[in-house]
């Protein structure tokens, strides 16, 4: 599986209005068990990481937020 392409740039507020979305993504590479290293690779990932370096006060590190979505999943 190859890495993933941009074709275009979005914007802070692009990234922000979709967060939902990336979290729901990164909850369903969870719950299929995906390997950490696969899941570092995914655009859900590279989004998450980026909301977090531009505005580290409101977003979370995407790797805190695995763990939050591991332990709640977990049962």
């Amino acid at each position: 599986m190859g890495q993933a392409t941009f074709t275009t740039t979005l914007t802070i507020g692009e990234l922000e209005a979709s967060y939902p979305l990336y979290c729901k993504a990164l909850r369903i590479l969870i719950r299929e068990e995906k390997p950490m290293e696969q899941i570092q690779r995914s655009v859900c990932w590279l989004r998450l990481a980026t909301l977090h370096n531009c505005l580290p006060r409101q977003y979370k590190n995407p790797q805190h937020l695995y763990f939050q979505l591991k332990r709640s999943i977990a049962p």
